[in-house]
């Protein structure tokens, strides 16, 4: 690669500069107006939900440079069109070698730098906001840590990320790094990304994903009408209320929205229309909600408006049962829609049950409900394993749940912590 051949100032550099300062001030603006953000050029139409305190909140900043990926094709015939990475560039004044990127202002909040490819992987891979920000965050400690980081491209630190989980079961940037070695430089060669794409692991999650895209369907209804005004029914705190199921529904990782996804699915499936059924999922993590699922049928109300009503009292009504059974329940997140797969004309009821100020005298109320409606009397507990990546066949080798099994290979170690994390 001819590097030298470019000038050590391009238009492309001014261009991220200038994007860098706009969300640096736009940061700035944010923490000392919060309540000046705007949803239109013309201010007219303020930001509907309420900010978090400054003190607690996290800014994420992320400049694309447009146009740049083309840029590297043609430049690079076979390249990923990736910007590269470099830590050792600090500061705007050492950014002059071309298609590289570094850290702009270590003195500022991070900007992360993206081009329109790896842009476009990143949030094809990470498309949901819990997954999205947990990647910058991690992206950031790596790229301000103790390390030097060069990188062939975006998508080769994303596959690092994505293969690996560090002590707390999280993805992180885990390196093959022994007790005791001095390791001040690491370098990220091509190939890693397209042996992740081509894991059997890889692909099998891809597969056991595409359910999950009904939860996103179902945010994007509730959306639609809250952000339209056209919801069939809302509390007295409008949009902000909304904002409250919406939170929680939209934060769920995309691994979790797989197992959100099917409860409901499969409750549709294996219920008549005529049944009524009810289904709790305690929180797979701690903080987490609580959510209760809700299939009533319409056969018993004489009109729309009274099926909705009796649907929405008896929704509010099971999640106070639900917390009978689940004492330790602080955030109870309830759907409600018609039984039957096959229900024409389908609605949703989404509620927010905040169950923090519980007290006796709702206790009372929820245990007569319980006996009157009939409401989780004889619970029935489904006990089901979600994986982010489903086990897949050992060529060779037959296991139940070889993920906890020594690995085939012969090194000792089990095979998650082995092949399946190399494969991966």
């Amino acid at each position: 690669r001819d590097l030298h051949s470019f000038p050590t100032r391009r238009s492309s550099d001014l261009a991220i500069q200038k994007s860098a300062e706009q969300a640096w001030g736009s940061e700035r603006w944010i923490r000392h107006q919060p309540g000046r953000v705007f949803l239109d050029r013309e201010c007219k139409h303020p930001l509907p939900i309420d900010l978090p305190p400054m003190g607690q909140a996290n800014f994420h900043l992320v400049v694309v440079a447009h146009g740049v990926s083309a840029r590297i094709k043609k430049c690079f015939p076979g390249s990923s069109g990736s910007l590269m990475l470099n830590t050792s560039f600090k500061g705007f004044d050492q950014h002059t070698f071309p298609f590289y990127v570094g850290d702009l202002a270590p003195q500022k909040t991070f900007v992360h730098i993206l081009d329109d490819d790896s842009l476009r992987i990143l949030m094809s891979t990470r498309d949901t906001i819990s997954d999205f920000v947990a990647y910058l965050s991690a992206r950031e400690k790596l790229l301000r840590g103790q390390w030097e980081i060069c990188a062939t491209g975006e998508e080769q630190l994303l596959a690092i990320y994505l293969k690996n989980l560090n002590e707390h079961g999280e993805h992180d940037f885990v390196f093959p790094i022994e007790p005791g070695q001095t390791v001040s430089k690491i370098y990220l060669p091509e190939g890693h990304w397209e042996d992740f794409q081509n894991a059997p692991e890889r692909i099998a999650q891809l597969n056991a994903d595409k359910i999950s895209y009904a939860w996103d369907r179902l945010i994007e209804k509730f959306n639609f009408y809250a952000m339209r005004g056209k919801q069939y029914f809302v509390t007295d705190g409008g949009i902000k209320d909304t904002e409250k199921v919406l939170h929680f529904m939209a934060r769920e990782p995309r691994w979790k929205r797989r197992y959100l996804a099917k409860a409901i699915l499969d409750m549709l499936r294996t219920t008549p229309v005529d049944k009524r059924r009810l289904r709790v999922l305690p929180p797979v993590d701690k903080g987490d909600p609580h959510y209760l699922f809700l299939l009533l049928p319409t056969h018993h109300a004489r009109t729309d408006d009274e099926y909705r009503t009796v649907r929405r009292n008896f929704l509010e009504s099971c999640c106070a049962v639900a917390k009978l059974e689940y004492p330790e329940a602080k955030d109870i997140v309830g759907i409600a829609t018609e039984s039957g797969i096959n229900s024409s004309g389908r609605s949703e009821d989404a509620i927010y049950f905040d169950a923090r100020g519980w007290n006796a005298e709702m206790e009372s109320k929820a245990r007569e409900l319980q006996e009157k409606l009939g409401i989780l009397k004889k619970p029935r507990r489904i006990e089901e394993l979600v994986q982010e990546y489903p086990d897949v066949p050992v060529a060779g080798v037959k296991m139940k749940n070889p993920r906890n099994k020594p690995c085939p290979c012969g090194s000792g170690k089990k095979y998650k912590h082995c092949c399946l994390t190399k494969q991966r």
